[in-house]
């Protein structure tokens, strides 16, 4: 894979990372003594104190849905890597929030740089973390460590090293009783709620195969500008970079491996598949694949199949299918949700028309969780859902199948604590501005 570090492993295993998911419908919602963080505004009469550290479109979107979950919000801080990004995520969220008095961000409150997240984290009670998904587990890590609630946006790592951190820094968050809710909201969506419980009451029968899709033409590309570094350029660019971004697989796809993992109740045991470069072979592509197709297998005998596809001029697909023993099911992020019989008849279906918006949804849970005292904790399945996307990952891009306990314990350590400015990047072009590209058969397992 890509030229990396070893990660510390403990020799984890499925038995100790793997227990079923919660049987609640929705997100991980434990009732509790009042939190560290939150005891202070369970009375609902006191100021949060927002940060966002990461300013691109959805750290800005993540925002306005915090301001407007709960009025005794107020944005604090702003930290990105790039002073453009920052100015503009604060110009939108002036624009709709600046006669409220809600966005107080002076000058000397807007950080940029690697270490810009800390600084913004100290100043609040409440972090957005919507960075790049490869510098996720320190900035998690670290807002845990100074008890702050967490919103943070999905994979929560890059790679198996970054996942056993998350993990560990979720204890520490039930631990001090903090909410941390992650950004894979088909677990706040009403269409979503209403067929994992009709799944959990056994209206399918046992779940014994699924078909999860997100195929697209793909998002955009950053032209390499003449005074950029190669930091900047992979910065800048990071979708296409594992380091930063994880493959699609993992950035993207992952919201229906999720739903697949949260039906089931389980988290595959090997993942096998292939996958490739067919479209996107250009340098300005980086390194990841244009298509993966994975077959997970569970524990309790369900086989999933996995596509996720960025080819321009394809079949779009954005969904996810089952079939259980006595009917199947379909569900979409549009709202909609049908359970059939096995010869096709409509048994249930969901009407979504007056379904809120689940970007909404969980930033109202978020904050209402905060005032009443209660906690949230998403960690535990936003961690093994980013696993099981990587495990795909490392299933297209060896050739090999991989089992949960392999995917878990991976050295591969693609993002060190310690980059800056002036580092070179965990991967950097030949001679030929090529960089370095998995190959089925060759990649060895790391």
């Amino acid at each position: 894979m890509d030229k990396s570090k070893k990660g510390n492993s403990k020799g984890l295993t499925r038995r100790q990372f793997s227990k079923n998911i919660t049987m609640a419908a929705g997100g991980g919602l434990l009732l509790s003594s009042l939190p560290i963080g939150a005891s202070a505004f369970a009375a609902g009469s006191d100021e949060l104190k927002i940060a966002v550290v990461g300013c691109g479109g959805r750290g800005t979107g993540a925002a306005a849905q915090a301001l407007s979950a709960d009025e005794g919000t107020k944005v604090v801080a702003l930290a990105d890597a790039f002073r453009d990004r920052l100015d503009d995520c604060y110009e939108r969220l002036s624009n709709r929030f600046g006669d409220s008095g809600r966005l107080d961000v002076p000058e000397e409150h807007k950080f940029t740089g690697f270490d810009a997240y800390r600084h913004a984290i100290d100043l609040a009670d409440v972090v957005i973390l919507a960075g790049t998904p490869g510098f996720r587990p320190k900035h998690f890590e670290y807002a845990i460590s100074q008890n702050k609630h967490v919103f943070m946006e999905k994979p929560v790592a890059t790679d198996a090293p970054g996942v056993r951190r998350v993990l560990e820094a979720g204890q520490e968050a039930k631990r001090k009783n903090l909410n941390v809710v992650v950004g894979l909201q088909r677990r706040y969506q009403n269409n979503y709620r209403d067929a994992v419980k009709r799944v959990r009451q056994l209206e399918l029968g046992q779940i014994i195969s699924g078909q999860v899709y997100w195929n697209s033409g793909g998002v955009w590309v950053r032209e390499r500008q003449p005074d950029q570094t190669e930091m900047e350029y992979q910065m800048r660019n990071w979708y296409y970079f594992n380091w930063l971004c994880g493959d699609h697989i993992l950035e993207q796809h992952i919201h229906n491996i999720d739903v697949a993992n949260w039906f089931i109740g389980e988290y595959p045991e090997t993942a096998q598949g292939m996958g490739g470069r067919e479209v996107r072979t250009g340098v300005d592509h980086g390194q990841i694949f244009d298509h993966h197709f994975v077959e997970f297998k569970y524990p309790g005998g369900a086989v999933i199949s996995s596509q996720c596809r960025h080819q321009p001029n394809t079949m779009s697909r954005v969904d996810e299918e089952f079939q259980g023993t006595r009917c199947r099911i379909y569900t979409d992020s549009s709202h909609n949700m049908v359970i059939r019989s096995l010869d096709g008849r409509i048994l249930h279906e969901h009407d979504g028309s007056n379904d809120p918006n689940p970007y909404q949804q969980e930033h109202d849970e978020l904050f209402a969780s905060i005032r009443r005292g209660n906690v949230i904790s998403d960690t535990e399945f936003g961690a093994k859902s980013t696993l099981t996307a990587i495990m795909g990952r490392m299933a297209t891009y060896t050739g090999q199948v991989i089992e949960w306990d392999q995917a878990l314990n991976s050295q591969d350590l693609l993002v060190s604590d310690d980059l800056d400015w002036d580092s070179e990047p965990p991967v950097v072009p030949d001679a030929d501005g090529n960089y370095p590209i998995p190959k089925p058969g060759e990649t060895p397992i790391v």
